[in-house]
């Protein structure tokens, strides 16, 4: 039974009658439970109980650490048919998805329980050198110490990978920063459900009781008071730039300045090299629809923009045509979504043309590819918008000089794919290295679709994608967000 109640405190508690409810994404009508909004003495108490949290969980060992993420998974395992059971009504997302992305979630958890057993405390160490001239070298070791108190935002489109238990959850665990998370208001029941899994883990490995809170609301000031209280050392978010950057500005407001890790998403632009279409028009087309099909395009690396060859645009058009006809109309994460997406498509087809629909479905989302020029492109701003749904727009340049243009005026990106022959990549090497200073994970004759929990994954990019051109919200070394460097000159430890 879900409860709709705030977690704080390792207790269920509600100090408002205000609620909200989230939404069937396929039938647009309201799910039960009603949700408690938290209220500000709530979030002031969740708050100061993470920084009591923190003086105790800082003190644990790595080992202690690891347990206890290992722990949250093999919580969260559990709690699979729960899950499977309540998110696809919130979101839409099929079981199979839903199923993924739980072992998208648990494995991330133990690739950071596992690695923080193997990473050193001490980064570097200059060892002393009493006998220098002119002057001695006093020893120094280099290690870290974790920031304190997190606020993570759940976002929409990932509701378990990116959510209660996911990636920034986990990696500022990790990292020792106990982590308020503020459920996203269009699936709280699965975050209440990863909740009660994360509270089992707390119990079970007696850590303090603020060291986890799951917060509710659908009042924006409750997110920017959240934000702005002094005892949040970091914020991790994941969602829509307008959102991250009002965020932002209500960190600025504060006199200590934190760091805000924004994953901001992007148009994800996909170059193709001459020649590519001509050799490979069927796969090439088959792969693109697929991939900005994939999850109704909710990804935030859907590949929104194509740069093709206006010598080749004919001969892609046409078999891009009955594929983009042929697709199914599909089920979005929430009825605002649904209206902001067609919106988004009405407003691209003032300014770009239409080449084809897919299938169109009462309360679901239609496939649409636009096609334009790339003066239009350079000239018009209003095409370089991201339309977070199954869109996205050909720009067609006349030569690889306009397409340098074209990357030129280009945003920061979270990623961007070259596709082409060997030999035409290696020919323009200065072209793709100035692509590779607009993105932050640069792809060769792949999609962008699909993110790997790796050591080596960079997801993040230059601003507007990003917040923080040097951070990752996936992977290993998101970690290195919750942590900062000290350094102990002449210590005996």
């Amino acid at each position: 039974m879900l409860s709709g109640l705030c977690f704080i405190g390792g207790q269920w508690q509600a100090d408002t009658e205000v609620t909200f409810n989230a939404i069937n994404a396929a039938e647009h009508t309201k799910l039960a439970p009603d949700f408690t909004n938290c209220s500000a003495e709530q979030l002031e108490q969740a708050c100061l109980l993470a920084e009591q949290a923190f003086v105790t969980y800082r003190k644990k060992t790595v080992q202690q650490r690891s347990d206890f993420l290992n722990e949250i998974a093999e919580q969260l395992v559990k709690v699979e048919p729960l899950l499977v059971e309540r998110t696809p009504l919130e979101t839409g997302l099929p079981e199979a998805r839903i199923q993924g992305e739980l072992g998208r979630t648990v494995n991330q958890l133990r690739l950071f329980a596992n690695n923080i057993i193997k990473d050193a405390s001490v980064i570097a160490h200059d060892t002393a050198m009493p006998d220098r001239a002119p002057m001695p070298r006093p020893d120094m070791k280099l290690s870290q110490l974790p920031l304190g108190p997190v606020a993570v935002f759940g976002a929409s489109n990932f509701p378990l990978a990116f959510s209660t238990a996911g990636g920034d959850t986990a990696s500022a665990l990790a990292a020792g920063c106990p982590v308020i998370f503020k459920s996203h208001s269009a699936h709280p029941g699965t975050c209440e459900i990863v909740a009660k899994a994360i509270e089992i883990a707390v119990n079970n490995c007696d850590m303090p009781k603020g060291v986890f809170a799951l917060i509710h609301s659908k009042a924006y000031e409750i997110s920017h008071s959240l934000v702005k209280n002094p005892k949040i050392k970091a914020v991790g978010f994941t969602g829509s730039y307008r959102v991250g950057m009002a965020l932002q500005e209500s960190i600025y407001q504060r006199k200590e300045p934190i760091p805000f890790y924004g994953e901001l998403g992007a148009v994800n632009p996909q170059l193709l090299l001459p020649g590519l279409i001509t050799d490979k028009a069927e796969s090439v087309a088959q792969e693109f629809v697929a991939s900005m099909n994939m999850g109704c395009g909710q990804f935030c690396t859907n590949p929104g923009l194509w740069l093709v060859s206006e010598a080749e645009q004919a001969t892609f058009e046409n078999v891009l045509a009955d594929k983009i006809k042929a697709s199914p109309a599909q089920v979005m994460l929430t009825p605002a979504m649904l209206n902001a997406y067609q919106t988004g498509c009405e407003n691209i087809a003032k300014e770009a043309t239409i080449i084809a629909k897919g299938q169109e479905q009462d309360k679901k989302a239609t496939t649409h590819l636009f096609v334009t020029s790339a003066d239009s492109f350079i000239n018009n701003d209003k095409l370089h918008d991201e339309v977070f749904g199954p869109a996205s727009l050909i720009v067609t340049y006349k030569d690889l000089a306009q397409a340098a243009q074209l990357i030129d005026i280009l945003g920061g990106q979270l990623t961007a794919s070259v596709h082409g022959s060997t030999d035409v990549i290696n020919e323009n090497e200065d072209l793709i290295e100035a692509l590779s200073y607009k993105v932050g994970r640069l792809i060769f004759n792949q999609m962008p679709t699909g993110v790997e929990v790796s050591d080596a994954m960079m997801h993040g990019g230059p601003f507007p994608s990003s917040t923080d051109v040097r951070s990752t919200s996936v992977g290993s070394q998101a970690i290195n967000r919750f942590l900062r460097p000290i350094c102990y000159q002449n210590s005996a430890m």
